[in-house]
């Protein structure tokens, strides 16, 4: 009933120790608190909040629009429901590195498990879209820097992204890989890699865990969960997946109303109410007070 009773020092230390068994980890990206219940019920390893995600549900691009407000209230809705750890998309750090610091902490409170600082120049782009422009490697690293130092959980996992391999070539994202471990990343998110032989290329530059980025009709293919374990990764994520496939789902479901005047027809494609309620729990707040759940729910 409620929320996750797992405290979020456990969910870090346990995050931290399957990364470190070598188990790849899979994140698929919540579009809000109820869909990070149902990745947790379908037996994925964590939770990927995106702020591509968060952007789009706000109305908004994907352009540095949304604020570390935001990003941290949603965070903390999001982890709250759910035991698995949540890796969470903290853009730029929202400014300078006092800004990061700050960032670090507030989402360190609002339960994540671990957070992204990005080398894009503020403000970001998708990661996936052409015309980046990223920071230089200096700026890159303070970033890093403020964000291990502020952290006051020692589990909380600190991942640097880096956008170099769009803009100067996969060398250059080598380099700045290993640049970026050295100033203390946990972790490296390699954005926007061609194919496998690239992660491969990262995997043997650096010695942390990597993530890789499967999102639809960007820069990558869409390779499986082995295919990456082959190559190297360590955490997959599918960043707004969920959200399109909800959205597409909606443009259907209008469309049938435009066209038949009834959501008859789609009731199959629907998530049952008897679902939606266990997934919910509504018999567990029956149990703490026998006046709420008093109804039986027919399928």
């Amino acid at each position: 009933m409620l929320y996750s009773t797992v405290p979020a020092h456990e969910k870090r230390a346990a995050f931290r120790a399957r990364l470190a068994s070598g188990e790849l980890v899979r994140m698929p990206g919540a579009f809000n608190p109820l869909s990070a219940r149902l990745i947790e019920r379908k037996g994925f390893e964590g939770v990927y909040i995106s702020g591509a995600v968060l952007s789009a549900d706000l109305g908004l691009p994907d352009i540095g629009l949304t604020t570390l407000t935001e990003v941290a209230g949603r965070s903390a809705q999001i982890t709250r429901m759910t035991d698995l750890p949540a890796l969470v998309d903290a853009d730029t750090g929202f400014g300078e590195p006092m800004n990061v610091a700050r960032t670090v902490q507030s989402l360190e409170d609002a339960g994540v498990a671990g957070l992204h600082i990005e080398d894009q120049v503020n403000p970001k782009r998708c990661g996936h879209l052409d015309g980046k422009q990223v920071v230089d490697e200096s700026t890159a690293l303070k970033r890093i820097r403020a964000a291990v130092d502020a952290r006051r959980d020692p589990n909380l996992l600190i991942m640097a992204r880096t956008d170099i391999r769009a803009v100067d070539g996969l060398d250059a994202a080598l380099d700045r890989a290993k640049a970026l471990v050295d100033a203390g990343a946990d972790a490296i998110f390699p954005e926007a890699m061609a194919d496998l032989s690239e992660f491969e290329a990262v995997r043997r530059a650096i010695d942390v865990p990597m993530l890789a980025n499967m999102t639809e009709f960007g820069k990558s293919d869409l390779f499986t969960v082995d295919q990456l374990r082959d190559v190297g990764v360590n955490i997959v994520i599918w960043p707004v997946s969920l959200l399109r496939l909800a959205m597409g789902a909606a443009e259907r479901g209008l469309d049938q109303l435009v066209a038949g005047g009834s959501l008859e027809p789609l009731l199959g494609s629907m998530q049952h109410r008897a679902d939606l309620y266990d997934l919910i729990d509504y018999e567990g707040y029956n149990t703490f007070d026998s006046s709420v759940f008093t109804f039986d729910v027919r399928r």
